[in-house]
């Protein structure tokens, strides 16, 4: 055998490099980690972690608890609520707080803890926009208007929100998110951060658009080409082709063409999933756009965003509207073809928790609560008042019951086989479409009896059923009854040839016991323990 004979002055040289390269790359097995990636089929979306079907049970701490001091207030927050993600910010007044010089030195510690309490990541690039305003700036950049110009209204006064159109702006942004991008490639091998969130709540309050003269002349001219042939409209000018909606998309097609500068550059230098959430307008009765945040990814300017920021993967509504005709006609908006389904922020109050079971019976991909952290805030009253055990325990129980099928409901949703629903206020019984069958869910019924179903005290139930077999259902939820009726009956009646309930472990169902009997005779119930049944249906 040859042997290749250094000097002996050379070898801790070479030992030094060797180990800063094993350092840098982790194991082999941690740089043969696949990247994070959206699966896209038939409408439906897939997020793959790990090169596995992956459900975000996310928990989105305070807007300021990214800072090292605070993480010992984040992690048995995390712990107690069983989330598997954690969405932290990333501020740009963090990383550079003097032009060109970056700082890193947080993230890499929050990346080392979330790696040690396994979990995953979600990084909120708080730039030019958070909720609609600069505060998450530099110095440098909100204390100059003159270089960084705000968006001015149609008074000429200067609003809050730093103008989409400034190249200054987009430029200075776009160098700090590419470095952010950059140190996380290198420093995160093993995909401990699975997406990234550009910028936070675009837009502006209190003007519709920017009235900036650049801004009034680019108005008055023509609607781009890529946006006419995306919407299929007309030519002409703003007015012309969007008439009374003319300020608003105008305004959003600047911002998400800023938006979608910045996400290419960070893509083309790590190609995490990126996406934008959005603070809505009332679902179901809007009003105009000078009454909430213009511009951003609203549900009537949805298709203007994704002419404009191809590199955007998703948008994730932020929602904060307990009742349930709302929330769930939210969900129905942002679930659409070319759209996956994540509720990027939502509320901490108990009410919430229960609106797992619909996004899930979206086809959703992911839910995150916002403020889940013991650090003393709250943003009450959209939040809860105290984050504390009492108020995380709903949202725990939600997760222990999906966390350890996650994977299997992540791949049966991906196929289409997944239905959720979660408890309305003012309507007690709903019935899930299942081909042959038909699942009837109830809530506030006793375990024993039959009856009229009351609801529960607080609307608090949920459902998940998905599809198995040709009469076979994995069954599963809290604080609801189910039971199964034939969609055309022809004389015959529903049976249960076999229930069992069994636990889920690493993808594989492992049997517990045969529910018979009591737990059968009135309907499938579902209570605060974790439960998960797999319903064998026969028919005579």
């Amino acid at each position: 055998m040859n042997r290749i004979c250094l000097p002996r002055s050379l070898a801790p040289a070479l030992t030094a490099v060797l180990i800063t390269l094993l350092a840098h790359c982790g194991p082999v097995a941690a740089a043969a980690v696949p990247m994070p990636r959206i699966l896209r089929s038939h409408g439906r979306y897939e997020l793959e972690v790990d090169g596995k079907p992956y459900l975000i049970l996310g928990a989105q701490v305070n807007n300021s608890s990214n800072y090292p001091a605070m993480l010992p207030e984040v992690w048995p927050a995390i712990r107690m609520m069983h989330a598997n993600t954690v969405a932290m910010p990333i501020a740009w007044e963090q990383i550079e707080p003097t032009e060109g010089h970056f700082d890193f030195s947080f993230l890499d510690v929050f990346l080392a803890q979330a790696r040690q309490h396994h979990v995953h990541a979600i990084l909120l690039w708080f730039g030019t926009w958070k909720n609609s305003s600069p505060g998450y700036t530099p110095s440098w950049v909100k204390l100059d208007n003159a270089r960084f110009p705000r968006v001015v209204d149609r008074q000429g006064k200067r609003m809050p929100s730093l103008s989409p159109l400034a190249r200054s702006t987009l430029d200075a942004d776009r160098t700090a998110f590419v470095a952010l991008m950059r140190h996380l490639k290198a420093v995160d091998p093993e995909h401990t951060v699975i997406m990234v969130q550009v910028e936070n709540e675009t837009g502006t309050y209190g003007s519709v658009r920017d009235y900036s003269p650049r801004a009034n002349r680019l108005f008055h001219g023509p609607v781009p080409q890529r946006l006419i042939r995306a919407l299929h409209t007309r030519h002409g000018t703003w007015r012309q082709v969007f008439g009374p909606h003319a300020g608003e998309f105008f305004h959003a097609w600047s911002i998400a063409r800023f938006v979608q500068q910045v996400a290419a550059a960070g893509k083309a230098v790590y190609p995490l999933p990126l996406y934008v959430n959005v603070a809505l307008r009332d679902p179901i009765h809007p009003g105009p756009p000078i009454t909430y945040e213009s511009g951003g990814p609203t549900d009537d300017a949805l298709g203007v965003w994704k002419a404009a920021a191809p590199s955007i993967d998703l948008i994730g509504p932020d929602i904060y509207m307990p009742d349930y005709a709302r929330y769930t006609r939210v969900l129905d908006l942002y679930h659409r073809p070319d759209n996956a389904l994540f509720v990027a922020e939502t509320a901490s109050a108990e009410p919430y928790a229960r609106y797992l079971f619909a996004v899930l019976g979206d086809q959703g991909i992911g839910f995150s609560p916002f403020g889940i952290d013991f650090t003393g805030y709250s943003n009450y009253p959209l939040g809860a008042r105290t984050v504390d055990a009492k108020t995380l325990a709903p949202f725990a129980l939600a997760y222990r019951l999906i966390g350890p099928m996650a994977p299997v409901i992540a791949r049966l949703s991906f196929e289409g086989r997944v239905h959720g629903v979660s408890e309305p206020e003012s309507v007690h019984t709903q019935t899930i479409p299942l081909g042959r069958w038909k699942a009837v869910v109830s809530y506030g019924l006793p375990l024993f009896g039959n009856g009229t179903p009351p609801g529960n005290p607080v609307a608090e139930g949920g459902v998940l059923i998905a599809r198995l077999g040709p009469a076979s259902f994995l069954v599963t939820g809290v604080h609801a009854r189910v039971s199964f009726e034939l969609a055309h009956p022809g004389g015959r009646q529903v049976q249960y040839a076999r229930v069992t309930q069994g636990v889920y472990e690493q993808g594989v169902w492992n049997f517990l016991r045969v529910w018979n009997g009591d737990q059968t005779d009135w309907g499938l119930n579902f209570t605060s323990i974790p439960q998960v049944l797999h319903v064998h249906l026969a028919t005579y």
